[in-house]
C-alpha cells in the first residue's frame, strides 16, 4: 500500500515536472518566435508587411507576408524553432545538432521553367580548421563551387542564376529551391 501511494506520488512528481517543463519553454519559444518575426518584418520594412501570424505546435511559426511592390505572391515565412517544450525531441534535436531555421516561400510572376535546388554543405567547421592549421602535413586550398545535375543541357535561365547564388555573400543559406510549381521559390 504503502509503495503504491509512493509510486503514485513520483507520478505525480515527474508529471508535474514536464509540464512545468512544457509551459515555461513553449513561453520561451513563442516569445523567441516572435522576437524572430519582429526582426524579419524590420528588415522587410518598408517592402513588406506580415498580413497574419500563427503557430504551428509550440516550435513552428508561419507568417503570410504581403509585398508593396508586385515582387512575390503568396509569401510565407516559416520560423523552425528547436523543440525546447518536448524533452524527449529537444534532446534528439541537440544530438543532430539541428539549428534553428527561417524559410521563405514565394511565387514568382512567371514561373520558371526550371526545377533547381542548390544545397551548402560545409565539410569543415571552425574546429577542424584550427587543427589543420596547427598540423604541418595539410595543404588546404579553397575551391571554386561544384555543380552536379541531372540535365544533359543547361538552359538559358540557369547561368544567371547560379552565377548570382556562387557570388552572394554574408548569407548562410543552406537550401534554395526554385521550381514551376507553388511556391516557386524557397529559401532557407
Amino acid at each position: 500500500m504503502v509503495v503504491g501511494l509512493q509510486f503514485l506520488i513520483y507520478v505525480g512528481l515527474v508529471i508535474g515536472l514536464v509540464g512545468l517543463w512544457y509551459l515555461c519553454l513553449a513561453g520561451y519559444n513563442r516569445r523567441r518566435g516572435i522576437l524572430a518575426l519582429r526582426k524579419v518584418e524590420e528588415a522587410c520594412s518598408h517592402r513588406a508587411r506580415i498580413v497574419d501570424a500563427h503557430w504551428i505546435g509550440a516550435s513552428r511559426l508561419q507568417a503570410h507576408l504581403r509585398f508593396a511592390a508586385h515582387w512575390f505572391g503568396n509569401a510565407q515565412i516559416t520560423i523552425r524553432l528547436l523543440p525546447r517544450p518536448l524533452p524527449v525531441q529537444w534532446l534528439l534535436s541537440r544530438w543532430h545538432k539541428q539549428r534553428e531555421t527561417v524559410t521563405f516561400e514565394a511565387d514568382l510572376d512567371h514561373a520558371p521553367g526550371v526545377q533547381l535546388e542548390v544545397f551548402r554543405h560545409h565539410w569543415l567547421s571552425d574546429g577542424d580548421r584550427q587543427m589543420i592549421r596547427s598540423s604541418r602535413n595539410w595543404t588546404v586550398s579553397r575551391s571554386r563551387p561544384v555543380v552536379l545535375t541531372t540535365s544533359t543541357q543547361w538552359q538559358q535561365e540557369l547561368p544567371p542564376i547560379m552565377n548570382t547564388l556562387i557570388t552572394s555573400r554574408g548569407h548562410n543559406l543552406l537550401k534554395v529551391r526554385l521550381r514551376p510549381e507553388s511556391p516557386h521559390l524557397a529559401v532557407g
